[in-house]
């Protein structure tokens, strides 16, 4: 079974999501894991694309965008929206409104939920579907 982590935004709206997901992202580049972050629709893994070069200065955070020309690039963070399977990774951050077919083969699972009611009402249709299957669930305000 996966560690499941819903982190609590105190702040509203996609933008924090995305930006909390960067943060994440680094801190666990810079412990040496892998990442897949998977967004709720292309033009949402492109603005995590362009997040990632510019949410905090001096940040680098190797990444490119899964299916997109890469070729055979193996980046220390990948970025999609298909719902189709990805290679498993240390830690898979999601930001779509469902949990991914996916997301079994990941050890370690983040959920990011804004201040917002529909992102509310949405994760905790998520927190119910992991608590069903077994997983052990963490939550963190932050």
């Amino acid at each position: 079974m996966a560690r499941i982590d819903f982190y609590v935004l105190k702040q509203p709206g996609e933008l924090s999501r995305q930006t909390f997901a960067c943060r994440l992202a680094e801190k666990a580049y810079r412990l040496q894991h892998t990442v897949h972050i998977h967004a709720g629709s292309p033009t949402d893994a492109k603005r995590i694309d362009d997040l990632l070069w510019t949410f905090r200065d001096g940040s680098f955070v190797p990444h490119h965008i899964v299916g997109a020309g890469t070729g055979g690039l193996d980046s220390a963070v990948t970025i999609g929206s298909d719902r189709q399977s990805v290679d498993p990774r240390d830690l898979l951050i999601n930001l779509g409104d469902e949990i991914p077919v996916f997301a079994k083969s990941f050890a370690r699972v983040a959920e990011l939920v804004t201040s917002d009611d529909e992102s509310k009402i949405q994760s905790r249709k998520r927190f119910a579907d992991y608590r069903s299957q077994g997983h052990t669930i963490e939550t963190h305000n932050v």
